[in-house]
């Protein structure tokens, strides 16, 4: 059954008075992008993308096939859109910096998040942020490049994320609070499906990775332990554990329903600071988050004020609904 406003994305922004003409051509860029990861990933194994690319990312995991095909193709789309100084993706060392770098506007992108699930089809998807370029820039070197990416997540001008799932869904914000947007695959656009979309306040679903249980903090611990504790327990309810192992999954189950995602510091990783990214993965899903009426922690501070000093930071991730994040800061509070 057809849904009965055919607004596309395009209209939507259009919409939007205050939305400059660079950073809707931007937000098109990416969609575009999107549209034709979402076609590969649909063919699976008849495209050829399944399987290992043979060499290692930035961040020393290998890469997928598709991971490198979807960063070649958010880089082409991006550049095309003639509005951006540089971009940066959780694939690449350093930025890239289109000829004549004078947009107004750096994209940052997690290419392919959930890439183990790629083999299995399981869900994945594609994150972005969008950042104003600084008028002083440097663009002489890597280095310098760099440098202009390092703001915090309160700056972002819009983020959001695509879904490669049973349908592909773009969920965004500008500042405006958070709509999601349905492809219509037989004419490769988005058309609004949702809008104003609201977290619960509280939530009877957590998703974090069990198998590193050992590892936690102390904090982390005393909270899934009282959330395993269900009924018996001093939360007096039952809560499910929901883990897909693909943020954009996790996150979008928590937009649609509910629930708390964590992904904290813990032994093996807190000389690097955690495990997610904070810019290509943990600022635009906060700031999602946040527009939705849901909070976003390190556990320690709010993760939007975080500022990066390198252009690959990781922190930890604690996000959704406000009540359940609450009680997490407060118990990092409580432990010295």
């Amino acid at each position: 059954m057809a849904h009965p406003e055919r607004i596309s994305l395009a209209q939507h922004l259009a919409a939007q008075a205050d939305l400059p003409d660079g950073l809707i051509r931007v937000l098109e860029s990416v969609a575009e992008a999107c549209v034709d990861i979402a076609a590969l990933t649909a063919q699976g194994a008849l495209a050829g993308i399944l399987g290992e690319a043979g060499h290692e990312n930035v961040q020393g995991e290998a890469q997928k096939k598709l991971d490198v095909l979807a960063n070649d193709l958010m880089l082409a789309a991006g550049e095309r859109s003639g509005q951006l100084a540089a971009m940066a993706s959780e694939e690449l060392d350093w930025p890239c910096v289109p000829p004549e770098a004078q947009g107004d506007y750096l994209l940052l992108f997690d290419p392919l998040d959930g890439s183990s699930n790629i083999d299995v089809n399981v869900s994945i998807g594609t994150i972005f942020s969008v950042l104003p370029a600084l008028r002083d820039a440097d663009w002489s070197s890597n280095e310098a490049a760099a440098r202009a990416f390092l703001q915090a997540g309160v700056r972002q001008l819009a983020a959001g994320y695509v879904i490669y799932g049973p349908a592909t869904l773009l969920t965004l914000t500008t500042g405006k609070g958070v709509d999601v947007f349905t492809l219509d695959a037989e004419e490769g656009v988005f058309f609004r499906t949702r809008e104003a979309v609201q977290i619960p306040p509280e939530t009877g679903e957590f998703a974090i990775n069990m198998s590193n249980q050992r590892h936690w903090e102390a904090p982390v611990r005393h909270y899934i332990d009282d959330l395993l504790a269900g009924k018996t327990g001093i939360r007096g309810k039952d809560f499910n554990l929901r883990w897909v192992a693909s943020m954009v999954a996790d996150v979008h189950r928590i937009l649609t329903r509910g629930g708390v995602f964590l992904y904290p510091v813990d032994a093996r990783n807190r000389d690097r600071g955690g495990r997610l990214r904070l810019m290509y993965e943990a600022n635009p899903m906060a700031w999602l988050v946040e527009q939705a009426g849901g909070t976003a922690s390190t556990g320690r501070g709010r993760l939007l004020e975080v500022v990066p000093e390198t252009l690959h930071q990781r922190v930890p991730v604690m996000l959704g609904s406000r009540q359940e994040v609450e009680t997490l800061v407060r118990l990092h509070a409580e432990t010295v």
